[in-house]
């Protein structure tokens, strides 16, 4: 088994960036969610309000993040590593309340025009502190502004599977994993509870159960309802429709595409 794609999602909700090779960290892969956008009420907002958030892409350089408009290039801007304007804001996301600051005027304007309406973008500093859900946790976990845990594990053969059942097959950025798996059974990851990628250990917590933003597609922002119907046929447990893992780091380091996976119960 091999870990075939590494990816990270610095705005949360905007586009994915795929990586050779990333540090992991408690939190999540480096720079993986550590920017959020909020509204007037300081509160997060995603691709389910949002639609149009799926055609903004974020590239990695050296200082700084570029999102830019995927439909109208040349309409972009500068996300700096270091924030400008770092004022202190008490972010609400999902029932947390996190600490976060302020990032740029530009970056805020930028988004305000692009979305139609008056937001903000924040940064999570490093001494900000976001629990795991505690009824999952282990160690008292951390996690950035991920939905809720730090890193996402799909498997390839999950994704063969599911697409075998569907009229038209979607492909794995629907569902905005951190790790892909090569050389699995379907749904093999459902039994793993720890496991390494190359020489870094990592525990299984529990399944991911997936919402709306899902029908979502990455390349139009068009809305329908695949694959969550198709996914409730055969994927539907206590109410919540399951695909993918939630898994914390025991250890921090390098992954690169093409380590080795092992089970190690």
């Amino acid at each position: 088994m091999l870990l075939s794609e590494i990816w990270i999602y610095p705005i949360k909700s905007l586009g994915g960036i795929r990586l050779n090779e990333a540090l992991t960290e408690e939190k999540g892969l480096q720079y993986d969610r550590r920017w959020l956008i909020i509204d007037e009420n300081d509160r997060f907002v995603t691709q389910r309000f949002f639609t149009k958030m799926a055609l903004i892409d974020v590239a990695l350089l050296e200082d700084s993040l570029k999102i830019s408009n995927r439909l109208e290039p040349g309409n972009e801007v500068l996300v700096p590593f270091e924030p400008i304007t770092t004022k202190p804001v008490m972010v609400t996301i999902w029932n947390d309340a996190v600490e976060a600051v302020t990032v740029s005027d530009e970056v805020d304007r930028w988004l305000s025009r692009e979305l139609g309406q008056d937001l903000r973008l924040v940064m999570m500093p490093q001494t900000s502190i976001r629990l795991v859900d505690t009824k999952y946790a282990k160690n008292d976990e951390f996690v950035s502004f991920a939905d809720g845990y730090p890193y996402l594990i799909i498997s390839q053969a999950s994704l063969d599977n599911l697409n075998s059942r569907l009229a038209e097959p979607i492909t794995m950025t629907r569902f905005r994993p951190n790790f892909v798996i090569t050389g699995t059974m379907p749904f093999e990851e459902d039994q793993w509870k720890k496991i390494t990628i190359g020489d870094l250990h990592f525990e299984i917590l529990k399944p991911c159960a997936r919402c709306v933003l899902t029908t979502i597609n990455p390349e139009t922002a068009e809305k329908g309802v695949e694959p969550l119907k198709t996914l409730a046929t055969f994927r539907k447990v206590n109410n919540k429709i399951l695909f993918g893992q939630n898994v914390v780091a025991r250890d921090f380091g390098v992954v690169k595409e093409g380590d080795l996976l092992k089970v190690l119960d």
